[in-house]
C-alpha cells in the first residue's frame, strides 16, 4: 500500500511518500500556520490561504503517485479557535479529512516515529507551537506531555529578545522540573534536524547525515546563543541553515538547550524518522 502522510504543522506542511515498506522521499513548504495564534488564539486568514495551498499540492502529488493521503495536524489547529473552519477548507479543496491530533498522541507519534513500536527511550519534539517530551522505559510510556511552546509561538511573543525569550521558556518548560530520561534521548522537528544540519555544516539537508548525529547539550547551548547573537540576515549566511527557519531558529534552540540543562540529558541525538513515519505506525499501518 502506498501512502502519503501530510503533516500540517504550526511552521509548515511536510509531505513523505511511504511504499514498499518505506519513506521514498519527505518534502516540506514553510507556511506559517500558527502565525500569529499565542496572541489570536485564531488562525488568520493568509496563514490559512497558504497552508491550503501547500496541503492541495501535496495531495495532488500523492494521487498521482497512486498513494491514500492521509492527514493530520497538530498544535496550531488543535488550539485555533476557528479549527473547524480550516479543517471543514481543507475537506472541500482536497476531498479528504484532517485528523487532529491532540497533545498527548502527539508526543507518542514522535516516539514512535524515532524508536519504532517498542524500542526503550525518549524524545523531544521541538514543533512551532508546542514541544512534546515523552520516555519509554520497560516497554511502556513512563512520561508524556505536550507543553505549550514552540519556535513559531516563541517568536511571536519574544521576537529576537534573548531575556523575554529565557523568561518565557523557563515558564513553559517548568512541568519538566524533576524529569530525568535514563536512556537514550532523540530530537526531531525542524528546529533539532536543523541544529544538526548547523552543527554538520552541510550545504543541503542529508537524512543519513542527520540521523543519529550526537549534539552534546553545550555545543547545543553555544550554538543558541550564537543565533541569539546574529540576526536573522546573518543566520541567513549560516552554513547548515535552513533560510525559511532563520527568524525562529534562535528561539528554539535556546528551547532545546534550556530542556537538555533541566533534564539533565547529556546529549540528544538528531532523528530525520519523525512523527511521519509515526503517523503510520500507531495507526497500525505498517
Amino acid at each position: 500500500m502506498k501512502y502519503a502522510v501530510i503533516d500540517i504543522g504550526s511552521n509548515s506542511v511536510r509531505l513523505m511518500l511511504w511504499a514498499d515498506g518505506k519513506s521514498l522521499y519527505k518534502k516540506v513548504s514553510t507556511t506559517r500556520l500558527g502565525e500569529g495564534i499565542a496572541r489570536s488564539a485564531c488562525l488568520n486568514e493568509a496563514a490559512m490561504r497558504r497552508t491550503l495551498d501547500a496541503v492541495s499540492a501535496f495531495v495532488r502529488e500523492g494521487r498521482e503517485a497512486g498513494a491514500q493521503p492521509l492527514l493530520f495536524a497538530t498544535a496550531a489547529v488543535r488550539s485555533a479557535a476557528n479549527a473547524g473552519e480550516f479543517c471543514a477548507r481543507v475537506a472541500r479543496s482536497c476531498g479528504a479529512e484532517v485528523d487532529v491530533i491532540p497533545g498527548r498522541e502527539e508526543a507518542l507519534l514522535a516516539l514512535c516515529g524515532a524508536l519504532g513500536a517498542a524500542a526503550d527511550g525518549g524524545v523531544v519534539d521541538i514543533g512551532g507551537a508546542s514541544t512534546e517530551l515523552c520516555l519509554r522505559r520497560g516497554g511502556e510510556i513512563c512520561f508524556s506531555v505536550s507543553l505549550d511552546v514552540g519556535a513559531v509561538r516563541l517568536f511571536d511573543l519574544c521576537g529576537q529578545d534573548a531575556a523575554r525569550l529565557s523568561e518565557e521558556i523557563a515558564h513553559a518548560i517548568a512541568p519538566l522540573c524533576g524529569v530525568k530520561p535514563q536512556d537514550t534521548v532523540y530530537a526531531v522537528g525542524g528546529t533539532a534536524s536543523t541544529l544538526a544540519c548547523i552543527l554538520l555544516g552541510l550545504p543541503a539537508y542529508d537524512a543519513a547525515r542527520v540521523q543519529d548525529f550526537k549534539m552534546p547539550q553545550g555545543e547545543v547551548r553555544m550554538l543558541a546563543d550564537k543565533l541569539l547573537a546574529l540576526s536573522p540576515e546573518e543566520r541567513r549566511r549560516v552554513r547548515g541553515m535552513d533560510p525559511a527557519r532563520a527568524d525562529i531558529i534562535a528561539g528554539g534552540a535556546l528551547l532545546l538547550a534550556e530542556i537538555m540543562r533541566l533534564c539533565g540529558m547529556g546529549a540528544v541525538y538528531a532523528s530525520d524518522r519523525d512523527n511521519l513515519e509515526g503517523y503510520l505506525s500507531l495507526r497500525g499501518l505498517i
